[in-house]
């Protein structure tokens, strides 16, 4: 089954089951971008659920980890499975040796641990508490601000509005510029192939542009007398991380940025498209909206917003079998433990009344755990619960076209109409 529930056709599911193991590329973007991927990864979790692959040029050879229980042991063991960024960090593809870019994810205690420390004050239960207020209000502004009866972008005029402007919050980013934020989120994990670059030096030219940017939020903020509550002051006047080098700041900046945008963002339009694929939940969630907190798990589980996390193996490791050796790329694929119906019941399909809806691999485990996860729950929560008391019914007139990334599943478009207001 293909995401969504949609048969696959059979010349696809054909091609998957049938060339040479040996032969598989699962990191291929084009997969993810045609959602061609499920047969591959179908057939490595019951075949040979960690995989070598001998990649290609950009990724090199990785070994892919596709089962549940093997993710979680990769994830929760930070001792043999680094995600340090000067090992080649968080994604299948290496940073280029002259431009790393360390951010905390990609990297191991303790030094991680102090870092995220930095950060995670924006999101505990007393602030979210302070930013719920601040979330229904410009939900609603831009819900009521959609036109009726006329398609336009969900994506455009709601997911990336939406997730901009909580970024542009909590960087205290200029608000009439926060598409800035959106552009550098797309452009920090795309390749020329996307179409969204020319080329890898132009890539790396807007993000030096997004580092200037930012230092001089940077030195407006390390100077005041009263520290503000935004991730730049946290950052600014932490003991861990008030002397970063540049690129080090850059490389954190971005995972800020990319995490508070691409899981929102693409969870907002996949629960819009997997109602659309399957109306009997639909009808279910409008008979009863305390099924909202549920559904926001299942979808965030059903989409898995980033599809992938890469570690390197520290020393020779046996896993599931197979000899890994020291220096190994280690692929978890979130998004096929998300489909192990071995430990989740009826993995392909779409529920939102799931017993144990939390059950997904789309936040990652261990000390790497999405430190933005409660942010991201409450901002699809109030969304859903805002969509029911205004909209009858959302209608997705066309399928929407995927990003092209094996790294962040997501979507350009999707165009949809409203025929109506309550």
């Amino acid at each position: 089954m293909s995401d969504g529930s949609i048969d696959l056709s059979a010349e696809v599911r054909a091609k998957a089951w049938s060339i040479p193991l040996e032969d598989y590329h699962v990191a291929d973007p084009v997969l993810f971008q045609a959602d061609a991927m499920w047969p591959y990864f179908e057939r490595l979790r019951k075949e040979d659920p960690v995989h070598y692959s001998k990649g290609n040029e950009e990724t090199g050879p990785y070994w892919s980890v596709t089962r549940y229980n093997d993710i979680m042991a990769v994830d929760t063991n930070h001792a043999v499975f680094s995600s340090d960024a000067h090992l080649g960090g968080i994604t299948i593809r290496n940073f280029d040796e002259d431009f790393v870019l360390p951010m905390f994810i990609a990297m191991d205690p303790p030094k991680h641990d102090i870092q995220r420390k930095t950060v995670s004050p924006i999101v505990s239960p007393q602030n979210l508490a302070k930013l719920e207020g601040l979330i229904r209000e410009r939900v609603n502004l831009i819900l009521d601000d959609l036109p009726i009866g006329v398609p336009f972008d969900w994506v455009d005029k709601v997911s990336i509005e939406l997730t901009t402007q909580m970024l542009a919050t909590l960087f205290d980013f200029p608000w009439e510029e926060r598409r800035k934020l959106t552009r550098w989120s797309d452009i920090a994990t795309a390749s020329p192939e996307s179409g969204l670059i020319e080329s890898e030096d132009a890539r790396r030219a807007e993000l030096l542009e997004c580092l200037a940017y930012f230092t001089n939020l940077w030195n407006e903020r390390v100077n005041a007398t009263e520290p503000g509550g935004d991730l730049i002051s946290m950052l600014a006047h932490g003991e861990a991380t008030r002397d970063m080098p540049p690129m080090e700041y850059l490389g954190n900046i971005i995972l800020l940025i990319v995490g508070g945008n691409d899981t929102t963002r693409n969870s907002l339009t996949g629960g819009l498209y997997a109602l659309s694929k399957n109306p009997e939940q639909e009808a279910k969630l409008r008979a009863n909206p305390e099924l909202i907190p549920s559904m926001v798990s299942e979808i965030i589980r059903w989409q898995t917003p980033l599809a992938h996390m890469r570690r390197t193996a520290l020393e020779d490791v046996e896993l599931g079998g197979k000899q890994i050796k020291k220096g190994d790329k280690v692929v978890m694929w979130y998004v096929s433990g998300n489909r192990d119906d071995t430990v989740i019941e009826d993995a392909d399909s779409f529920i939102i009344d799931r017993e144990n809806p939390r059950r997904h691999l789309s936040f990652g485990f261990g000390i790497h755990r999405c430190v933005g996860n409660r942010l991201a729950e409450m901002q699809l929560k109030i969304v859903w619960e805002e969509i029911l008391k205004r909209f009858p019914k959302i209608e997705v007139l066309d399928e929407p076209r995927r990003v092209y990334s094996s790294f962040v599943k997501g979507y350009e478009t999707l165009t949809v109409r409203i025929p109506e207001r309550v």
